[in-house]
């Protein structure tokens, strides 16, 4: 058969074209990670021999096999040595600037008694000019192993506190963040002085609580909303702008020490959103932060939602949420609860916000694409804040298709309200090492039913359908998620009691805690598609673990140490090093 050279010709290059088209040139990764366990948090394949990345983004996930096809002379090769690795870790409830500034501060987390704290103070004291506010955070009066003479309403008094610091106003912070403890020069500065016949009873505040005793002198105990008098006080300009961002590099190192490369920050105001935007141009950006905006500042909230949510290309910084602090803490007896406080009868804990403000800001959320994280420990908070969103979404029915509402803690709940999580697509973010730390003694605030049917309840929200995101609530909490995974896997205190653990058909698995801390975590920030499982196409994100956080008895699972930390394809923490 005659082909006219014309023709040939354009077979030719046509056979050239469709070759070329089957047979693409194999695409090489800057980085071939192998040589331990490999989870990937990934359902098409759970467990993976080896992981390439190019640049920031994961170019393959699989065999090491196939691996090596991606590899050039230019690929690093990294050889975990029985490490194990998985996505990396997200903080799913924190706060950024909280976790830095309190190592500047005095910290009070190891104080076992009042006497312990005095201590810590008065050697503050031998360190600071006369007039210079102290301030420390960290101590928790249900944690001390002995506990003070005189005590009103459960707390301490400031006696012993004033004695020591005669000459510095102090001001120290309970470690839930719902509670201050104030000595007398603070309170003087204050204006919180003993009640007299003529004189105006300030102990009742709005959301909150000036704690006095029998002959309404103050005890120095401030709760909730009312620690805002003392706070209004503490001078400004003791943060000076290098102190913040010594603060920043201590938070950011934190992070990475810890295996975290995602940070949802729980409440940020137009300073805050100011330094994160100047930070992340200068650099210094090496954490996913997912910030929501605070609700303590509705001019803010309105003027983020005339421009809309900032979905940052570079996947530094986005702000798309709003976070409305709702009631108190447990701890502090804050918490809004449906019946009265076990060991304080009469007492049902703090609407710190009107509840009417969470269906509107839900309203504006829904019409402005932003999401709404409400805090609310107690169980009457948590039904307050379901009713309202379910309001919400029922007068914006055609906003609600993807809305993604959270409620922060989740703490405690009514059995009837543990259903409608998942029935409204609200997202509980609960710290697991709350229920370590907070369960030998919540007992005594809920008592035995109300903790049995209602608190902590992990693994009947997971089988409702509805996912948890994990954390630590730093600075109340230390950021080690190591601490956090053992809780949520085995409902113990950190010294491994009780045998079993606390109410152990809540426990979650293995497999549902490590999506906790990855992939339910990005979810919850609207980010699944590009971070929390090590797929091909997502960021190169991963923690890598000295032993295999799947497979360790239990009773080794604290000493699992993080051992590397890979942020945007790059190494930014080895232990080694």
């Amino acid at each position: 058969m005659y082909i006219p050279k014309s023709l040939h010709s354009y077979l030719v290059l046509l056979i050239v074209i469709l070759t070329s088209c089957s047979n693409p040139a194999q695409e090489t990764g800057t980085l071939l990670i192998h040589g331990g366990p490999i989870y990937t948090v990934d359902s098409t394949q759970t467990k993976v021999e080896a992981v390439v990345t190019k640049d920031s983004i994961i170019l393959f996930a699989g065999s090491l096999e196939e691996a090596e096809k991606y590899k050039n002379e230019q690929t690093q090769i990294l050889d975990l040595e029985g490490n194990t690795m998985t996505p990396g870790l997200i903080e799913g409830h924190g706060h950024f600037m909280g976790l830095g500034i309190s190592a500047l501060e005095l910290d009070l987390t190891n104080t076992n008694s009042y006497e312990e704290i005095v201590a810590a103070v008065a050697e503050k004291v031998k360190t600071v000019k006369p007039g210079e506010w102290i301030i420390g955070t960290g101590w928790h009066q249900s944690k001390w192993n002995v506990k003070p003479e005189i005590m009103v309403k459960g707390f301490q008094t400031h006696d012993l506190l004033s004695a020591v610091s005669p000459n510095n106003p102090v001001v120290l912070g309970h470690v839930s963040g719902h509670a201050v403890f104030a000595n007398a020069a603070a309170m003087d500065i204050a204006g919180i002085h003993a009640l007299t016949k003529e004189g105006i009873d300030k102990s009742s505040v709005e959301g909150g609580e000036i704690i006095r005793d029998a002959l309404g002198r103050p005890t120095g105990i401030f709760n909730e909303t009312a620690t805002d008098i003392i706070w209004k006080h503490v001078p400004t300009d003791m943060y000076t702008p290098e102190k913040y961002i010594e603060a920043f590099d201590l938070a950011i190192a934190a992070c990475h020490e810890n295996g975290i490369v995602g940070f949802h920050d729980a409440g940020i105001g137009r300073e805050n959103i100011e330094f994160y935007e100047a930070m992340k141009s200068a650099g210094k950006m090496t954490v996913r932060m997912y910030a929501m905006l605070t609700g303590g500042d509705m001019d803010l909230v309105d003027e983020w939602g005339d421009k809309g949510p900032l979905i940052d290309p570079d996947n530094r910084l986005t702000i798309r949420s709003i976070k409305l602090n709702c009631d108190g803490a447990l701890g502090s007896r804050g918490a809004w609860l449906l019946e009265e406080y076990t060991d304080q009868p009469g007492h049902f804990g703090h609407e710190t916000l009107p509840m009417e403000v969470v269906k509107e800001t839900a309203i504006k959320g829904l019409k402005n694409g932003f999401q709404v994280c409400s805090h609310a420990i107690g169980d009457r908070a948590n039904r307050e804040i379901l009713d309202r969103y379910e309001s919400a979404f029922k007068d914006l029915p055609e906003a609600t298709k993807d809305h993604r509402f959270r409620i922060e803690h989740a703490q405690h709940l009514h059995p009837d309200d543990i259903p409608r999580f998942a029935e409204l697509g609200v997202i509980p973010a609960m710290q697991a090492i709350h229920m370590s730390s907070d369960r030998p003694w919540a007992i005594d605030r809920l008592g035995q039913k109300r903790i049995e049917e209602g608190a902590y309840m992990w693994q009947d929200l997971l089988k409702s359908g509805i996912p948890i995101i994990n954390g630590t609530d730093v600075p109340v909490e230390p950021l080690n998620p190591i601490a956090s995974l053992y809780a949520s896997i085995s409902r113990k205190t950190l010294k491994g009691t009780p045998e079993g653990g606390y109410e152990p058909a809540q426990k979650m698995t293995r497999t549902q805690a490590l999506r906790s801390y990855t992939l339910d975590a990005a979810y919850g920030a609207f980010e699944e598609n590009i971070k929390g499982s090590i797929t091909a196409g997502k960021l190169a994100d991963f923690t890598i673990y000295n032993q295999d956080i799947m497979t360790v008895p239990e009773d080794e699972f604290l000493k699992t140490e993080i051992a590397m930390t890979i942020f945007n394809g790059e190494v930014v923490y080895s232990k080694s090093e």
